[in-house]
């Protein structure tokens, strides 16, 4: 497990969205997370979609299930896979300024709170499918993000999570230069391996159904938003004050650190496929 120098709190994660909230929606769009590229002739949002597709067939929704979105964003996955599949969402997110956008963008049967998943709230056994799109990365307490998905998730109950991986036994050059910056600049708590998230998942009571990297299919995004942010930052004065003051300047401008740890192999991007028995 990668573990920054300094450490992360769920308050730091609510803090860096809220604060940086202006910029990921014009970087990212509403959906903050990669896009997914099969042909590699798809627009940057078809590739969004077809990510939170490929999350919802594994999943196998159907009509009327009670779902659950750990690390909803702005909600937009949610909002895609009540309309597409007929199902009931409830979705968390640390982040106010991520639940006023989405307050904005009703959509029947679709429910954002502002809650800490690792203090959900939930009664357990009352979810027949959960999912986590690159927002297990910022759990504080890793082992208790799958503890918790397993408790609230009826028997049989499918979780699939996206997740940003370390590269398995990672050298110490990746590592200092790489991972723990990528930590330390995304507000990451830690940062686990393929095994790491297996293990966990197995400790937690579930059964690793499937497992697919996709790295080579997502890393695109980060060419794509460095684009976008050249141009915000190019046009947008209040872009240019968030992006460059002391706090974001890593997070913000780390995106070539981002695009060399795909290409060098350090970081991956994995896709888990969990039934609890």
């Amino acid at each position: 497990m990668i573990v920054p120098d300094i450490s992360q709190s769920a308050e730091a994660v609510a803090e860096h969205y809220d604060e940086l909230d202006p910029i990921y929606r014009r970087v990212w769009g509403e959906h903050v997370h990669h896009g997914l590229w099969a042909t590699g002739r798809e627009t940057a949002g078809a590739a969004v979609e077809a990510l939170v597709d490929t999350v919802g067939d594994r999943l196998g929704l159907t009509p009327g299930q009670a779902c659950v979105d750990i690390g909803c964003g702005y909600g937009a996955t949610a909002r895609r896979l009540a309309v597409l599949h007929g199902v009931r969402v409830t979705g968390f997110t640390l982040s106010e300024e991520q639940a006023r956008y989405a307050a904005g963008q009703p959509v029947p049967d679709v429910e954002i709170r502002v809650r800490d998943w690792l203090d959900n709230g939930l009664a357990g056994a009352t979810a027949d499918a959960a999912w986590a799109i690159e927002s297990s990365e910022h759990m504080v307490d890793k082992p208790r993000f799958f503890a918790e998905a397993h408790r609230v998730l009826s028997p049989g109950g499918r979780f699939v999570i996206c997740a940003w991986l370390a590269e398995t036994n990672a050298g110490g050059l990746k590592v200092r230069h790489l991972l723990e910056p990528i930590c330390r600049e995304g507000r990451l708590p830690s940062m686990g391996t393929r095994g790491d998230y297996e293990a966990m998942a197995t400790a937690a009571g579930f059964t690793v159904t499937g497992y697919e990297d996709v790295s080579r299919r997502v890393a695109r995004t980060w060419t794509i938003c460095a684009l976008r942010l050249v141009k915000a930052l190019l046009v947008d004065r209040e872009a240019r004050r968030l992006a460059l003051s002391a706090g974001n300047r890593g997070a913000v401008l780390g995106i070539p650190r981002m695009i060399l740890a795909y290409r060098c192999g350090a970081l991956r991007y994995g896709i888990f496929t969990l039934q609890k028995a």
